[in-house]
């Protein structure tokens, strides 16, 4: 697994829950180290055993945690760099969702060893779309589930998401757009404002 990912869940949990929490993630899950180096790679046995210890530790779902850091991955301040990644992929949310399968090719852009899940878009009409999501981690559609959540929201769509299980070697979910344009959205601008 790349250290980025890692590093991510590390610093969801840290902000979500503080470090004390990070810290009985860590001596649960016997990971051996209190920190991921973000350009290393980690064995996926690793990122496996630290999301089990976050779900007994905090003694939520994993599947919860999942869409919660998926959500964190967009509107945390400090991972803009990420919001405006995916905010290229086009300027309503229907454009958005069709440049899903192309979010892995783009990550290698920025990262050439970076691997993130296979995503197949079905689109099945009249706003309905469904999502095959090949997962590095078991659960990891529910991650999808939190980052689209959260993009919705961003391009002011309303959306109405599913995770509905596995199919084979892919998670699957339910897409249902409602209304593309059902609130303002957040601002974006294509470019960074002077300084940054």
């Amino acid at each position: 697994m790349h250290g980025l990912i890692n590093r991510s869940i590390q610093n969801f949990l840290s902000d979500s829950y503080g470090p004390a929490v990070w810290s009985a993630v860590v001596r649960q899950s016997e990971i051996g180290s209190d920190n991921f180096e973000p350009m290393l790679s980690y064995p996926s046995e690793q990122t496996e055993a630290m999301l089990n210890a976050a779900s007994e530790t905090l003694r939520r779902p994993k599947n919860e945690l999942l869409e919660d850091l998926g959500t964190y991955l967009v509107c945390h301040p400090h991972l803009e760099a990420l919001r405006r990644l995916l905010r290229f992929g086009g300027v309503g949310f229907v454009d958005f969702l069709h440049t899903l399968e192309d979010l892995p090719d783009r990550g290698r852009l920025a990262l050439s060893d970076l691997e993130l899940p296979e995503i197949i878009l079905l689109d099945q009409g009249d706003g309905h779309y469904r999502l095959h999501c090949a997962p590095m981690v078991d659960g990891a559609g529910f991650i999808v589930v939190g980052l689209l959540r959260a993009m919705a929201d961003d391009y002011g769509a309303l959306v109405l998401l599913d995770h509905l299980g596995r199919e084979g070697a892919y998670e699957v979910l339910s897409v249902h757009l409602l209304d593309q344009s059902y609130t303002e959205g957040k601002r974006f601008d294509l470019a960074l404002p002077v300084g940054q």
